[in-house]
């Protein structure tokens, strides 16, 4: 059975993969642009539904994207 929870996603930001569970918390703090996302890449963990793992990946995703531009 594929475990959802880990599998990376397209959201409304081009050019990053997230899980789900990503993409659903920035949603909820109204998250929706790159340049909000950077904003906040500093206090991820801090927000509601984000953890340090989820920080991580987030922050990896905007480091690869930023590594390709």
């Amino acid at each position: 059975m594929p475990n959802h929870y880990n599998e990376r996603w397209v959201g409304p930001i081009k050019g990053i993969r997230l899980p789900l569970a990503d993409w659903n918390s920035l949603q909820d703090e109204g998250i929706t642009t790159i340049d909000q996302l950077a904003a906040v890449a500093d206090r991820l963990e801090r927000l509601p539904g984000i953890g340090l793992n989820m920080a991580r990946v987030i922050r990896e995703e905007l480091a690869r994207l930023s590594a390709v531009e």
